[in-house]
């Protein structure tokens, strides 16, 4: 019996030794050999990442005026775990329903939502329509939250939002070729958002610290810091208001014509800065997903799209002659007809029968065939001619700041009699796009310099302060200034002359303009031409002495096959007859060069009126503002707002501010107004309720403060300037 007794307890003490044996052999290959491992593992446990969002930088126009920037949004989020236990699943379908529109047999998928075992899930998001919605619609969802908290007396519904940022588009469809869009996950898809995509979005920054098990950080926690680079915001070449006139004088043409498309480029012909470009049809970036079963409207045909251009290329052939001294105006031809020599079949005049014997003058004016083939084929020869459109650039791409372009094509068989004659008015081998004929047309108008055309004027790096501007660049001296102007001189008479010039629909009463027309009939896709198919075009600039902007107008397919002079002239008229009083440009009255001032004009009134903004904080304002696409600025360095110019209720112009006065009127500072209109100045004292006197007139150039009578006087001096308030001829200095 002892026996037994100490043979068990030997065995029991025995095992337990074993035990402790192995789990001492345990410890020490956790802890001795396998320590990294372990360490490594308690320190992921640890350790959490803290992201923190780096800003998009914004796009503005040239005058500051917001084209894109990001403002908050919100995400509607269901908690299908909670709904159910509170058994209100109907009432929120139903009521999402009304709210966002989203189908309710989707919406009940959504809210009714169980794992693989059956079980309802937490969190769930309501896309797409729910996604990132405006302030608006954020507490329309917050009064429907509310309501079924007070029906059911409690505190949770199951339902939530989750503030995000969304990327906006307060112009809503202005310019939205040059902007492109982010899709709703902030991937930048199109335009200048995708072009400059990794200067604009910056780099999120990042924050590495230990917690305890809870997630709470631990006091000795040793932090890394990623710091955040907030992306740069961009500047444009762009004027809004410009692009407004663009746009508008589109629309008519669109619904006259009803055409596959329209294209339109402005730009500043000695800078070659684009003032303003189109394409109609048109898309709202803020609603992109709209036109998914129509995605040709996102094509940007500026700078995508090649074609025969037909008389518009005359310019090249018209702008060599004369460098090379064979232009002779006075000079005659027999027009109608022209066989060349190695071809067999006749070339004709768009009229066929011709206008008989005329001066090479009168042929540029009406655009004559024969007029052409004998500068360019004939007398240049077909060396020299495509010596002078690789000149041009029209087999390069131009070098424009977009995503995206392709280069003209310029390329006759060589020795082929028929190709290279062609070339001289348009047709045959030569493709082009629209922003290459606007940049050649810019090179006559700015004395002979192929420049390269650029949108953005400058990028600010918000994290630095750095400002890059864009500045002018010059490509190479295609002609001679002097043969510049000589070949103005004889575009001018395209337009001037109201008899027999093609160009007469772009006359601009008390403006000097120059241009030439185009109507290229279309390949009919066998080898032939389809007479009921055209590309109508006109270029042009203005005023013809001095310019000041070049515009391109193109119709693809106008009803009627309608031609250059009598589709696009007209755009062009409408167009650059707002543009230039805009601008500043006297009108010309008087056969001796006398002028008048004419008044600057402004858009025509938007169906905006100011909101009601006192009382409300300076960034619930701004919010307020942003989302209405009003323009805005703030006077002063408080929190709320405590007056504003214009008052509440007060229709607003298109483009026009609202200033907010943050602190009391003695308190707040002048603002630096240099370089402003005189509206927008009187527009910001007269809010700051300050006596004003006023020397001069054009755009203010100085300021200066006194005081009279006890009250504070700002003095302003003004000086007409350039367009924009900039000397642009200080580049080429």
């Amino acid at each position: 019996m002892v026996k037994r007794i100490k043979l068990r307890t030997l065995f029991i003490g025995g095992c337990i030794t074993l035990f402790f044996l192995v789990l001492l052999g345990r410890v020490f290959w956790i802890q001795v050999l396998e320590r990294d491992f372990w360490q490594s593992m308690a320190l992921e446990q640890r350790a959490h990442t803290s992201v923190i969002k780096a800003v998009r930088g914004t796009i503005e126009d040239r005058n500051g005026k917001v084209l894109a920037s990001d403002i908050p949004a919100y995400t509607v989020v269901v908690n299908p775990k909670a709904i159910a236990a509170l058994g209100i699943g109907e009432e929120v379908i139903s009521g999402l329903h009304e709210l966002l529109g989203k189908p309710e047999d989707e919406l009940k998928v959504i809210v009714e939502a169980k794992d693989k075992n059956g079980k309802y899930l937490k969190n769930r998001e309501i896309r797409n329509e729910g996604w990132k919605i405006d302030q608006e619609m954020r507490d329309k969802v917050n009064e429907f939250i509310k309501k079924l908290k007070d029906e059911h007396d409690t505190l949770e519904t199951g339902m939530g939002l989750i503030r995000e940022q969304k990327r906006y588009y307060p112009q809503q469809t202005l310019a939205a070729h040059i902007l492109g869009y982010t899709d709703r996950d902030g991937n930048a898809v199109m335009g200048l958002e995708k072009y400059f995509d990794n200067q604009l979005k910056g780099e999120n920054g990042e924050l590495l610290y230990q917690s305890d098990g809870k997630g709470i950080k631990l006091p000795d926690s040793k932090d890394t810091y990623q710091p955040v680079v907030n992306g740069s915001d961009f500047k444009l070449t762009i004027d809004s208001t410009i692009q407004y006139y663009i746009e508008q004088a589109m629309q008519k043409a669109y619904e006259e014509y009803k055409p596959k498309n329209i294209t339109v480029i402005a730009a500043d012909p000695s800078t070659m800065e684009i003032l303003g470009l189109a394409n109609m049809p048109t898309f709202n970036p803020n609603e992109f997903w709209n036109y998914a079963s129509d995605p040709g409207v996102f094509f940007n045909h500026a700078i995508k799209t090649r074609f025969e251009p037909g008389s518009t290329f005359k310019i090249v052939t018209l702008a060599g002659a004369v460098q090379e001294k064979l232009f002779h105006p006075d000079a005659t031809f027999m027009s109608g007809s022209i066989r060349i020599k190695g071809y067999g079949k006749l070339l004709y005049d768009q009229k066929r029968s011709g206008y008989g014997e005329i001066s090479y003058l009168e042929g540029v004016k009406r655009s004559s065939n024969v007029a052409f083939i004998k500068l360019g084929y004939e007398m240049l020869g077909s060396e020299r001619l495509l010596q002078y459109v690789n000149a041009f650039g029209f087999n390069d791409p131009t070098g424009i700041d977009l995503p995206g372009e392709i280069s003209g094509l310029v390329n006759p068989t060589p020795n082929n009699a028929s190709e290279n004659a062609t070339i001289a008015f348009g047709h045959g081998k030569v493709q082009v796009t629209p922003i290459q004929q606007l940049t050649a047309m810019a090179a006559i108008a700015n004395g002979g310099k192929l420049m390269v055309p650029h949108v953005v004027k400058e990028i600010t790096d918000p994290n630095t302060g750095k400002i890059t501007m864009t500045q002018p660049e010059v490509v190479r001296q295609v002609i001679s200034e002097k043969s510049a102007r000589e070949t103005g001189s004889y575009l001018e008479q395209v337009v001037a002359d109201q008899v027999v010039g093609t160009g007469r629909h772009a006359y601009i009463e008390g403006y000097r303009v120059a241009g030439k027309t185009g109507t290229a009939i279309k390949p009919d896709g066998k080898g032939g031409y389809d007479r009921d198919k055209v590309h109508a075009s006109f270029l042009g600039y203005a005023p013809a002495n001095n310019p000041k902007i070049v515009v391109y107008v193109g119709i693809d397919e106008p009803a009627d096959a309608a031609g250059g002079g009598a589709a696009a002239g007209p755009v062009f008229k409408d167009i650059v007859s707002k543009v230039l009083p805009y601008m500043g440009v006297s009108k010309v009255t008087t056969a001796d060069g006398g002028s008048t001032t004419v008044s600057v004009k402004y858009a025509p009134s938007t169906q905006h009126s100011a909101p009601d903004l006192t009382e409300k904080s300076v960034q619930a304002a701004k919010n307020l503002l942003i989302d209405q696409g009003i323009d805005f600025k703030t006077v002063g360095g408080g929190n709320n707002v405590i007056s504003q110019y214009p008052e509440a209720g007060t229709r607003l112009a298109s483009g026009q501010r609202i200033y907010l006065l943050s602190q009391q009127i003695d308190q707040a500072s002048i603002p630096d107004l240099r370089g402003q209109s005189l509206r927008d100045a009187l527009e910001v004292l007269n809010l700051l309720k300050v006596m004003i006197s006023v020397e001069g007139e054009g755009y203010i150039i100085e300021q200066t403060e006194s005081t009279q009578n006890g009250k504070r006087l700002v003095h302003l001096k003004l000086k007409p300037l350039y367009a924009y308030g900039e000397d642009i001829t200080k580049h080429f200095k």
